[in-house]
């Protein structure tokens, strides 16, 4: 049996039960608060305010348990210990029917969702490879898996549970046929990069 290397891999993380019960409601209530403001492209889909992460309690708690696993990813993807902080939060509200079109995030480096509710199977999240140019123009129209595939849905999650990738990565939310669906979004990046002795630092 040959050894399959996963060449140029794309990471993506998942964390189960990253924070307790008593934190996920206390989210939640932030979240539920009348005053978010509706998606541009829907009204099933609202939005907080962007979150500063300091800012109580609720948040410096998430913080402090993000905190080992986005340097763990950040080594996936910079090959090195770098220390990572949240540049901002916020918290999506998706009703019955709604969805969340397919986007990357800009300014930032690590992308991640902490699942509020556990989402109806319909509305898990759907992952997206960008198109490059460099595939197989026919395609075999069988079931696919995460080498031969276009897109990745991600299964099996709970309320509490944390998904980091890279900030590139497209991702969306197809119709939701369940309850309403509840995350919280936050961006990250690394104090500083070094690319061949040309350091970029990054402040907060």
């Amino acid at each position: 049996m040959g050894k399959v290397i996963g060449l140029f891999p794309t990471p993506v993380m998942k964390v189960d039960g990253l924070i307790s019960t008593d934190l996920v409601q206390a989210f939640l209530e932030k979240a539920l608060a009348p005053d978010r403001q509706s998606n541009s492209a829907t009204d099933l889909l609202s939005h907080t305010q962007m979150i500063d992460p300091g800012e109580s309690w609720e948040y410096a708690r998430l913080s402090e348990a993000v905190a080992p696993h986005l340097v763990a990813f950040g080594e996936l993807l910079f090959a090195e210990r770098l220390n990572w902080a949240i540049k901002e939060a916020w918290m999506n509200v998706l009703e019955t029917g709604g969805s969340q079109f397919m986007h990357t995030h800009a300014n930032s480096f690590a992308s991640g969702i902490l699942y509020l509710t556990t989402p109806d199977p319909s509305a898990n999240t759907v992952f997206r490879k960008t198109g490059g140019g460099g595939e197989f123009i026919f395609k075999n129209d069988v079931p696919l898996d995460h080498y031969s595939s276009d897109t990745w849905v991600l299964t099996d999650v709970q309320a509490g549970d944390l998904l980091l990738y890279p900030s590139y990565l497209m991702h969306g939310v197809p119709p939701n046929e369940g309850e309403r669906r509840v995350t919280l979004a936050f961006n990250a990046i690394p104090h500083q990069l070094d690319s061949l002795g040309y350091k970029i630092r990054f402040g907060l």
